[in-house]
């Protein structure tokens, strides 16, 4: 449960522009949470970025924050008493590049836009992420992060302008109906049983064995798990999990998103969370479990699957992804710049 702090502290930020009734403070509270949302909806209308989130799913994610401290690390632009906009950092650890991430994003409502607002508030952010990291042992590289898709192109434009360079490249893709679904067996040993709650934990511990050898790996935490299980695709119903005996072998982690169903006025389902630890890699183990999930998505009453893929993955799952039928139907890009001091 997030507290809520009575009286505003204000932040002066040197560059702010000039417009009448612009402040910024620091959060609140969960009081905050409908003007935050608020934000967040008005900028995926014009970033054409599709996402369904309500109050809950903010409770809950903000319930298990890591490395980030509400209460510090958020910075809120108001216009006349009324959000404008506003970011948050957190910092973490990529396991796989040896780079300590102190990352920055954030929302502002369109009309608030291309006044200088988000600049100020990006040097603010990356001020504060300096102060953070002093506190820091300097045995790792450190760098700014942010993120955005390819068609938030005012907030691309930014970071290109501030130094930010793209390190890294994701693709939406979706399966635009769910025909002619392969019939792939699984390899011989291994089975698909129905998940139970006293397997949660081997799960999550496989999944994240599994990707430690993925780009950008960050080790989760317990306040991770915590959240995993708190999501509303927490859907472990729709799994579909292989066992070798009592060890898994590999898994994915599909869900329905009923809310974003009904918000974009389509039947759609997700094969997320696809993994295969090392053993069992290269057995035809991952494309036999998707097909299994396309099947049960379809038994669902869903009309086509989508999932995200980082496009440069060394294990071929791009190329696995297109043949079982996702076409790339949006962007993403990680965006970086080494922190100077």
């Amino acid at each position: 449960m997030i507290t809520r702090i009575e009286s505003k502290t204000i932040i002066k930020l040197p560059d702010a522009p000039q417009i009448s009734g612009l402040t910024f403070r620091l959060f609140q509270g969960e009081t905050d949470f409908p003007g935050m949302l608020a934000a967040i909806n008005a900028a995926k209308k014009v970033d054409q970025v599709e996402r369904s989130e309500n109050l809950e799913d903010m409770q809950i994610n903000y319930a298990h924050l890591v490395n980030s401290d509400p209460f510090k690390d958020i910075l809120i632009a108001e216009v006349g008493g009324q959000m404008a906009g506003y970011s948050r950092v957190q910092w973490r650890d990529d396991q796989t590049n040896q780079v300590r991430v102190y990352t920055c994003f954030g929302y502002i409502r369109p009309e608030w836009r291309r006044q200088g607002i988000g600049r100020a508030m990006l040097h603010y952010n990356e001020g504060h992420l300096r102060s953070i990291a002093a506190d820091h042992p300097g045995d790792m590289q450190r760098s700014f992060e942010s993120f955005c898709q390819d068609t938030e192109v005012e907030n691309e434009s930014l970071l290109k302008s501030e130094g930010y360079q793209a390190v890294r490249h994701s693709y939406g893709m979706v399966r635009p109906d769910l025909e002619a679904i392969p019939d792939l067996p699984l390899p011989e040993g291994l089975a698909v049983r129905p998940v139970t709650a006293d397997q949660y934990r081997a799960i999550w511990e496989a999944d994240q064995e599994a990707f430690r050898d993925h780009w950008g790996y960050i080790q989760g935490t317990e306040e991770d798990y915590q959240s995993w299980l708190s999501q509303r695709y927490f859907q472990p119903e729709l799994w579909q999990v292989a066992w070798a005996g009592d060890q898994v072998a590999g898994m994915v982690q599909n869900f329905i998103n009923y809310e974003e169903n009904a918000e974009y006025h389509r039947l759609r389902g997700y094969t997320e969370g696809i993994s295969t630890r090392r053993p069992w890699r290269k057995q035809g183990l991952a494309r036999a479990l998707i097909a299994r999930s396309l099947r049960l998505l379809k038994n669902k009453g869903m009309l086509e699957a989508a999932l995200g893929v980082d496009t440069q993955n060394l294990s071929g799952a791009l190329r696995l992804y297109e043949f079982m039928g996702f076409r790339q139907v949006k962007r993403a890009s990680v965006y970086r710049k080494p922190m100077t001091y």
